[in-house]
């Protein structure tokens, strides 16, 4: 197990209710960390892999299978944000 920081942008924010949150994972990579955030209900559904989801790994652009590290920060935001 590992301590992540994981940040949610624009509309992804607003459908959680909440901007970040320290979570504790097993997973090796980010698309197992989203796995992972997807089980925790519908809520977090914004984060599915049918909806267009960007994800950055350390603010880099990161693919589903770059390994997580802990204490790394992932973001998960819509294609096009605004202001």
């Amino acid at each position: 197990m590992m301590v992540v920081q994981v940040r949610y942008f624009a509309s992804i924010r607003e459908a959680l209710g909440c901007g970040s949150e320290t979570w504790q994972t097993a997973a090796s990579t980010v698309g197992e960390l989203r796995d992972e955030l997807l089980a925790r209900g519908e809520a977090y559904a914004c984060l599915s892999g049918d909806k267009p989801v960007r994800i950055a790994l350390n603010q880099v652009m990161c693919q589903a299978s770059d390994a997580l590290s802990p204490g790394c920060e992932v973001g998960f935001f819509p294609p096009v944000t605004g202001g």
